[in-house]
């Protein structure tokens, strides 16, 4: 293709390129989406698991109820989508490699492969630290919280919707090493920069630990907390490992002295 003086040509090139990257994810959205829409039920039953183990349940007094007509219809649809996008996630994680990978070395190239399965892993780490560590104590200080004073009718629409948002926000938060490889591969950040950001890090991390556990007890938030330090800490090691080097170029400073 002939380009133009302005860069105008280029410029719709990569607009094309964005455009085939995002149909293709959104191709093997609704792929996987199809194929999790058979283990609704199942999904269900997994996400129910946490409340079940209460004591409220267990007496009686906990009730699960459809309070729209669309209700079940629309969650059946939320949970597909989230599932669906696990199970696609790594195919669209590969469109976005193949989108960025013509702007990088080729030295740089052969990450791909530990970036894709990475943040793949790293996501689904996430989801399953929080179903098997934070949702059992957090739905039971809440649905116990009056000691089967009071019965309680929970919209079912409300409560997956909610038990699938705390899923998907631990495993975006498990994405944090990646992020900052990512960052340190662009050069904007090194692994001693990050290092004299761990008094911010602890504070960024209870935090969102406050924000996503829906719970006032200090526990849950510090065991929501610690595995995210952990994680930065993590950042900071894989920073140095795949810190840049360049040649004939100072890299970002060591220390924060000049």
């Amino acid at each position: 293709m002939t380009h133009s003086p302005d860069g105008s040509a280029p410029l719709l090139d990569h607009l094309e390129e964005l455009r085939l990257r995002i149909i293709y994810s959104l191709v093997f959205l609704a792929v996987g989406a199809a194929i999790a829409w058979y283990w609704v039920p199942g999904i269900i039953a997994l996400l129910k698991a946490p409340l079940l183990q209460t004591q409220l349940y267990q007496a009686g007094k906990v009730q699960l109820v459809a309070t729209t007509l669309p209700e079940q219809l629309l969650m059946s649809f939320n949970i597909s989508l989230w599932a669906g996008l696990a199970l696609a996630l790594p195919f669209i994680l590969h469109q976005v490699w193949l989108f960025v990978a013509p702007g990088l070395y080729p030295q740089e190239r052969r990450y791909a492969g530990p970036f894709i399965v990475g943040a793949g892993l790293s996501f689904a780490l996430g989801a399953l630290f929080c179903y098997a560590m934070i949702l059992p104590p957090m739905v039971k200080f809440l649905v116990d919280f009056m000691q089967g004073t009071v019965s309680a009718v929970f919209s079912v629409g409300t409560y997956i919707g909610q038990i699938v948002t705390l899923l998907v926000c631990f495993g975006l938060c498990f994405e944090l090493p990646i992020v900052l490889v990512l960052l340190t591969r662009m050069g904007l950040v090194n692994h001693a920069l990050l290092g004299q950001w761990r008094r911010f890090a602890i504070i960024g991390c209870l935090v969102v630990a406050a924000f996503i556990t829906p719970t006032p007890d200090p526990v849950n938030m510090f065991i929501a907390a610690a595995p995210l330090y952990l994680l930065y800490e993590l950042g900071v090691v894989l920073s140095r490992i795949f810190q840049v080097k360049p040649q004939g170029a100072e890299a970002l400073p060591e220390t924060g002295h000049s």
